[in-house]
C-alpha cells in the first residue's frame, strides 16, 4: 500500500461526501488527528478500521488499499453515485448526480446516508425469478411508520417504487445486473443491500 496515494484518495471522498475529518474521526470513535495522519501519508488505517472507513466513504476495502477506485465505479453520470435527499415536511425525494444543496419548504436536505439493511431490523428478503427480483418485507406500514420507498439501483439504470401507508410490500423489480436495493422508512432512515 502507497500511504501517500491511499491518503490522497481517503481526502478526495470524504470531500467528496461533504465531510469534514472531526465526521470522519466521530464516526469511527478516533481522534481527527488520525484521519489527518492518513490524509497526509503519515500514517494508514490500521486494518480493523478498514471495513468500517469503507463503509463511510462508499468504497470496498480494496480500492482504499490500492489508493483508486474501479474506473468502472467512479465514472461521472454513474447512477450507483446517486445521491438521495427526502423533504421530511412534504416527502418530497429528490436525486442528484452529486452532492448538492438542495432545499425544500425553506429547509436544506441532507445526503440521505445509507446502514447496511442486514445488521438492522430494517432487512428485507430478495429472491430472484422468471428475469425480476420479487422484494419482501415485513414492517410496518401506517400512516406514522411505514417504507416510502424502495430503489433498485445499478450503474446505468435506476428502479423506483413508491410505496404508502397501509400497503404491503410485494414488490417485483426486473433484473438489470448487479447493484443495490435501497429502502426509506419515514421514522428510521435509508437502508441498502447489495445484490
Amino acid at each position: 500500500m502507497d500511504c501517500k496515494k491511499t491518503g490522497i484518495f481517503i481526502k478526495k471522498l470524504r470531500t467528496e461526501k461533504g465531510m469534514t475529518q472531526r465526521d470522519i474521526a466521530e464516526k469511527m470513535n478516533i481522534s481527527p488527528k488520525t484521519v489527518s495522519k492518513w490524509e497526509t501519508g503519515a500514517g494508514s488505517p490500521d486494518i480493523s478500521l478498514l471495513r468500517e472507513l469503507s463503509e463511510i466513504l462508499g468504497v470496498n476495502i480494496k480500492e482504499i488499499l490500492k489508493g483508486d477506485a474501479d474506473i468502472n465505479d467512479r465514472e461521472e453520470g454513474n447512477m450507483k453515485k446517486t445521491k438521495f435527499y427526502v423533504c421530511t415536511e412534504c416527502g418530497n425525494i429528490i436525486t442528484s448526480a452529486n452532492i448538492a444543496d438542495i432545499y425544500c419548504c425553506g429547509k436544506k436536505l441532507e445526503n440521505l446516508q445509507s446502514k447496511k439493511a442486514e445488521d438492522s431490523d430494517h432487512d428485507f428478503n430478495i429472491e430472484f425469478s422468471d428475469g425480476e427480483y420479487y422484494v419482501t418485507m415485513n414492517h410496518e406500514m401506517t400512516k406514522s411508520h411505514y417504507i416510502s420507498f424502495v430503489i433498485y439501483i445499478t450503474s446505468d439504470k435506476m428502479q423506483f417504487i413508491k410505496l404508502y401507508p397501509e400497503q404491503e410490500i410485494h414488490l417485483r423489480f426486473k433484473k438489470q445486473g448487479h447493484g443495490y436495493f435501497y429502502v426509506y422508512c419515514v421514522n428510521d432512515g435509508f437502508f441498502h443491500k447489495y445484490i
